[in-house]
């Protein structure tokens, strides 16, 4: 849920670090993929502890070897399994799929989609995705986000988080999991899902090609002067 209390001195500052890293890695930023919302939702799962690589290289043999999500649903585990073995964990994930699946087609009568995410409020849409098994805040967002839907819900993943903390945004004892609501709180109410997907790209390639996790490139950083971490390490 959206707080209102946020300082004002706050959302200047996070305009400001959006604005400053969208100059730096180039914004808007065409979106990565264009997968109907239950199509997101499995390569979302499948991407779970998994370098982008391989969940790419899993979530394309699964959608090869099955004509449509209703033939996962239906197939033995074991050829789910076999399907995704480029992730981590497919002993795992194969039967969380399939168990997600099933529950779809139940809750939605009998119907194989979650298309229908598109006319619920953001809120009630993440909700709905989250009360499936092993679908979390970051799940739920990148699903409405990255998909097709293009809704406006902000993910973190641990790149963003570790910038935010850095920065200030959230404080440092912040888990990702409650970060998703802290983080999305403070973007503006009007923002479209353009300006929500490019501050969580910023963010994320920011922690990648810059605020590493050991040695950090301070030295280089567009936001070092709204920065208390940076300011530390350069006294």
């Amino acid at each position: 849920m959206r707080s209102p209390a946020i300082s004002e001195d706050l959302k200047q500052k996070i305009l400001l670090i959006h604005d400053r890293l969208c100059s730096e890695y180039g914004c808007p930023i065409p979106f990565f993929h264009d997968l109907d919302p239950l199509s997101e939702l499995v390569s979302a799962l499948l991407s779970h502890r998994t370098r982008n690589a391989d969940s790419a290289r899993a979530f394309k043999q699964l959608t090869s070897r099955f004509p449509d999500w209703s033939a996962v649903r239906d197939a033995s585990t074991q050829e789910i399994q076999t399907a995704i073995a480029p992730c981590t964990w497919p002993e795992q994930k194969a039967p969380r799929i399939q168990q997600i699946l099933r529950l779809i087609s139940e809750r939605h009568n009998g119907e194989l989609s979650l298309d229908f995410l598109a006319e619920l409020p953001v809120t009630q849409a993440r909700a709905w995705l989250e009360s499936l098994p092993g679908v979390g805040p970051k799940t739920s967002a990148a699903v409405l986000l990255f998909s097709r839907l293009r809704r406006p819900a902000l993910p973190v993943d641990s790149h963003h988080h570790r910038v935010a903390v850095r920065l200030d945004l959230i404080p440092t004892n912040t888990a990702v999991g409650p970060a998703h609501a802290l983080l999305e709180a403070q973007l503006p109410l009007d923002w479209n899902a353009q300006q929500v997907y490019d501050n969580h790209e910023v963010l994320m390639l920011h922690g990648q090609r810059c605020c590493y996790y050991r040695n950090p490139a301070c030295d280089r950083c567009p936001v070092l002067d709204l920065c208390p971490f940076g300011q530390a390490r350069a006294q």
